[in-house]
């Protein structure tokens, strides 16, 4: 079972998208457990004060890297933490610490399966004007972005990570089929195992359901007729690589 350890100021926010449909069921299986942790119960003052105004000035607020570290070093678990050790470093190397950052790595496919490898993944979600870039530089192994463009925070990101890899879990998805014939599959698809498409990412084909006419909109009359060699030579030619 894979563990995604979310660290957010809106836990509540995640509460809906993963209480739904396959992610649900994934852990009601106890194939995955998802656990959005509120960081305002790591701060120590008694507003619960999670972010501070940056040094050198500008506007918006940084959130606080001794916070963080706190949340962090909690959801370790394994043992108390040096005060020279990161937690990135520290305890199981089974572990990972992500930072969503716009200025991270863009989230692909192929992260998506090196991290499905992981036994536990601690995911911080950044707001306001930012992190303390001493988190990143200290606590975090990594960093990532979904996209080139801004969120008003890191919590979306954490849900299309969650989804993508939880997807690759065995037992998650009904059919092993559903993920070696998607989209930025690396399988051999083709029966030929042809090179220009033998393990190499690919953009699905084109999917089509019944009726099989509506609005004079017709479907390809080569899936209508049975015919598999020229369904997968069809197929063939309208993935892209």
């Amino acid at each position: 079972m894979i563990k995604f350890e979310i660290i957010t100021i809106f836990p509540k926010v995640f509460d809906s998208y993963f209480g739904e449909s396959i992610l649900a069921r994934a852990q009601r299986k106890k194939l995955i457990k998802i656990q959005a942790h509120d960081l305002r119960q790591w701060a120590s003052d008694k507003h619960k004060k999670v972010d501070d105004s940056p040094y050198g000035g500008g506007p918006g607020m940084v959130m606080k890297a001794d916070v963080i570290w706190k949340a962090v070093e909690f959801l370790f678990g394994v043992r108390p933490l040096g005060r020279d050790r990161s937690p990135a470093k520290a305890g199981s190397p089974k572990r990972r610490v992500i930072l969503f950052s716009a200025k991270g790595k863009t989230f692909t496919q192929a992260d998506a399966r090196r991290l499905a490898k992981y036994d536990q993944l601690i995911l911080i979600c950044g707001r306001y004007e930012g992190v303390d870039e001493r988190v990143a530089e200290h606590i975090a192994d990594e960093e990532l972005s979904v996209g080139n463009f801004v969120l008003t925070g890191g919590e979306i990101p954490a849900m299309i990570v969650v989804d993508s890899v939880s997807r690759l879990i065995s037992g998650v998805l009904g059919k092993k089929e559903s993920l070696a014939e998607e989209s930025f599959g690396v399988r051999p698809l083709w029966r030929d195992k042809s090179p220009a498409k033998a393990g190499s990412p690919y953009l699905e084909y084109p999917q089509y359901t019944r009726p099989e006419k509506f609005r004079g909109w017709k479907v390809p009359e080569v899936l209508l007729g049975g015919n598999h060699k020229k369904i997968e030579e069809w197929r063939r030619e309208k993935s892209k690589t």
